[in-house]
């Protein structure tokens, strides 16, 4: 079976022969266990294939949300949001806050469930993703680069804003909304509230153009309060 690549029957039936299970099945209940356990051993390696793939800093889950910390989580809107609808229509997310409210936890979250429901996802630092983006482009090999983003249903730009776009990352960045605009989701973490966007791009025109093509149908998630990073290791004294 391991050499047929059947390795979730094959684990399923060698634990059959240690075992009275085998004895006390039908031949049909006991092909159908074997079945069974080959296609979850089948889903779950896609799940972490998918996970690989997007390249989260760490790992998160939406049970590990603390809805108890004061900074204007709704658990209703995340509810929601945990449905992954929006990814479905192909609308985006905007997750804002000052430093240590919990932005990149959440994006990673739900960037986590969403590989586990077959969603391909591209998780990026925004600053280091534009940098290694710029070195795409002066090497010939921006486009490949852009596709490879392109191809992912939701693509997380993670810090995004958190230094101003030069000249040549603004229309990398246009490049990459105008690929997805009305397709794919983006999620985007910043710093720097949604109003303040549009200078943070620094050309008027490319921010109209960007700011056109990914605000209007947007969900946002504003938190505010104390940093999570210092309460919890206040907490921790």
């Amino acid at each position: 079976m391991n050499r047929m690549k059947l390795h979730g029957m094959a684990a399923a039936f060698t634990e059959s022969l240690s075992s009275t299970m085998a004895e006390t099945m039908t031949i049909d209940s006991f092909l159908h266990m074997l079945l069974a356990r080959e296609w979850d051993y089948r889903a779950n390696a896609a799940i972490q294939r998918l996970i690989r793939g997007a390249a989260f800093r760490y790992e998160a889950c939406l049970e590990q949300i603390d809805y108890a910390i004061p900074r204007g989580l709704d658990r209703n809107q995340m509810e929601r949001l945990a449905s992954l609808e929006f990814i479905r229509q192909g609308k985006n997310l905007f997750i804002t806050g000052s430093s240590g409210t919990g932005k990149s936890f959440l994006a990673t979250a739900m960037g986590y469930e969403a590989c586990k429901k077959g969603i391909r996802t591209y998780y990026a630092n925004a600053p280091k993703l534009m940098g290694m983006l710029k070195v795409a482009k002066v090497k010939g090999t921006l486009e490949t680069e852009l596709k490879k983003i392109e191809r992912c249903a939701l693509l997380i730009l993670d810090d995004l804003f958190l230094v101003n776009l030069d000249a040549k990352e603004r229309p990398i960045l246009l490049d990459i909304i105008e690929d997805r605009h009305g397709r794919k989701s983006i999620i985007i973490t910043s710093q720097l509230p949604t109003d303040n966007w549009y200078d943070a791009i620094g050309d008027p025109t490319v921010a109209d153009a960007i700011m056109d093509r990914i605000i209007h149908t947007a969900h946002r998630i504003e938190l505010t309060g104390e940093s999570v990073r210092k309460m919890t290791a206040y907490r921790g004294k």
